[in-house]
């Protein structure tokens, strides 16, 4: 699997999310999209990456977009995990990595020497028409947000 190709329109997609919501990709269009997958909800980089998308959700609303949060944990772990750090945004539930398939985010990891599969820390940016416009793999927590936010500025520009 490879994933969605850049400047093309994203396949959509329904996934349950916090709140009691189930979301449709499509049902975004005229916003963008900014989609982001992490390996686990409360863990220190995922939690990092979560604060750093909240402190700067005004001004990605200010520019006409959406976050979303995608892990494998279940509806009622996010729940707790975005209301313990007051995530303004979704989370989305992907237990049977249809989303992290879509997206090509399962990679093998390696922990104290044991290789596994798991969700590669990873960002995708989809614009108001639902191309999409960047892709960011093997995310480094430290100043990403930061840098989405910019690359939805200048989608807008």
């Amino acid at each position: 699997m490879s994933g969605p190709t850049l400047n093309r329109v994203v396949a959509d997609f329904t996934a349950e999310a916090t709140g009691d919501k189930k979301i449709r990709l499509k049902d975004l269009r005229g916003s963008n999209v900014v989609i982001y997958f992490y390996p686990k909800d409360n863990t220190p980089g995922c939690t990092t990456e979560g604060q750093d998308f909240r402190d700067l959700h005004g001004k990605f609303k200010r520019q006409k977009a959406v976050v979303l949060g995608v892990s494998k944990d279940s509806i009622a772990s996010h729940e707790r995990f975005r209301d313990k750090q007051e995530f303004p945004f979704d989370l989305l539930s992907d237990p049977d990595e249809k989303l992290c398939k879509q997206f090509d985010v399962i990679k093998e990891k390696s922990m104290y020497g044991k290789k596994y599969m798991g969700v590669e820390r990873s960002t995708f940016l989809i614009d108001s028409a639902g191309k999409l416009k960047r892709e960011w793999r093997k995310v480094k927590v430290k100043g990403h947000a930061q840098e989405v936010l910019d690359a939805v500025k200048e989608i807008n520009a």
